[in-house]
């Protein structure tokens, strides 16, 4: 019978499968420490910088308002309702101008009534004249009178002397005549008293009651200065900045009616970070920006207390005239201007990181299109640029942008 053959298996089979198995491992040994292709970034959505070196201008900025210097309140002096508005918000006007008719018939009865006081008072000051005089003059007739008897009596004394003499009347009538004498001469001397207190006394009234017409003429003006005052006057020159009341409304003593303010004296209140304002003192100079104009000014005052994160510094404005663009109320950008740093590297400040520290950035390599991420350290810092202390030297262009896309790779491509 036949024996089958045992088949030997090639050996060259064996080793092209284990050279094939080698390759495939080493293929996925080297692909795995490839690193990867560096990201695309577009450079027109970019921002770039350039590091170089020279005077760095250290500033601080913040938003805030342009304020007038002066504003003037005026106020109801009288309750009353408004009949009549002659001017608007933003009309200039002149000191004395009337901006408001207001009435208040209480007010126009009182003037009235004071009107009627000090007609009454000067009626009565006519009367009491006319009596006063009238009884100084009939007492000056009385001591005329008396003087008269008393002249006689005297005469009389001096005859009942001489008859007596010649025994034509008794020792009793002469006594009789001299005592009568003495009796007039006492009554003259009453009646002239009396004359003089009552010349005094009529002077003291008359006094009196011209005081008490100028008390009521005192408040009869003082009426009518109210009744004037429902004639709302300006009190200096300026522009209506608000005039709230409307026709028809009614108005309390005391009540706001207009504020009135002069435009060509006007400051600037910022709102610095309170991170940012312990640089800041009263002097330095700041730059007042309207979106038009620039206008220069000084630090004059800071307040001592943060309000929302902010502390409100006043500024000047340093100009004769302010321009057109300028007026109350107008929201600006205030740079103030801390320090100049001479020889400084400095570049524009980056999107990213603080004064004082270490911050990761990318630096274009020359030559090429790829930018490398570089250590920094930052120094101090502006509104616009920050110094650099180390990581990039003069010259470098750098990426100031936000790159934290990109935080996973050191190397991007811009195309």
């Amino acid at each position: 019978m036949d024996i089958p053959r045992e088949k030997k298996r090639s050996p060259k089979k064996y080793i092209l499968s284990g050279v094939g198995v080698a390759a495939v491992v080493a293929t996925t040994v080297g692909l795995s420490q490839l690193k990867p292709a560096a990201p695309r970034v577009d450079r027109a959505a970019i921002w770039m910088g350039v590091v170089v070196r020279g005077e760095l201008v250290r500033q601080v900025r913040g938003p805030g308002t342009l304020v007038p210097e002066r504003i003037r309140y005026v106020s109801a002096l009288n309750s009353g309702r408004v009949e009549e508005k002659y001017h608007l918000p933003g009309d200039s006007i002149g000191a004395g101008t009337i901006i408001l008719r207001m009435s208040n018939p209480d007010i126009e009865l009182l003037a009235l009534t004071a009107e009627q006081n000090v007609s009454q008072a000067e009626a009565n000051f006519i009367s009491l004249k006319s009596n006063l005089t009238n009884g100084r003059l009939a007492q000056e007739g009385a001591v005329y009178n008396m003087r008269t008897q008393f002249l006689a009596a005297k005469r009389a004394i001096a005859a009942n002397e001489e008859l007596e003499q010649q025994n034509l009347i008794s020792e009793a009538d002469l006594e009789a005549s001299r005592e009568l004498a003495i009796e007039l001469e006492a009554r003259l001397a009453i009646e002239q008293n009396r004359l003089e207190v009552m010349t005094q006394s009529m002077q003291e009234q008359f006094e009196v009651q011209l005081r008490q017409i100028q008390r009521l003429e005192e408040m009869s003006r003082f009426r009518q200065n109210q009744l004037a005052q429902m004639q709302v006057r300006t009190p200096v020159d300026g522009v209506i900045r608000d005039l709230p009341l409307e026709e028809g409304e009614w108005v309390n003593a005391g009540q706001l009616l207009a504020r009135l303010v002069q435009p060509g004296l006007l400051r600037a209140d910022l709102r610095i970070p309170e991170t940012q304002v312990q640089n800041v003192v009263v002097g330095q100079v700041a730059f007042i920006d309207t979106r038009t104009d620039t206008i220069p000014g000084r630090v004059r005052h800071i307040d001592p207390a943060a309000e929302n994160g902010t502390v409100r510094v006043e500024v000047t404005l340093e100009v004769d005239k302010l321009p057109p663009s300028a007026r109350p109320d107008l929201s600006v950008d205030g740079t103030i201007e801390i320090e100049r740093l001479a020889d400084v590297l400095h570049m524009g400040r980056p999107a990213f990181g603080s004064a004082r520290q270490r911050i990761g950035i990318f630096r274009l390599v020359p030559g090429t299109n790829d930018a490398v991420r570089v250590t920094v350290l930052l120094g101090v810092s502006s509104v616009n640029e920050v110094e650099v202390q180390s990581g990039l030297v003069e010259g470098d262009s750098v990426i100031l942008s936000d790159m934290a896309r990109w935080d996973a790779f050191e190397r991007v491509r811009l195309r």
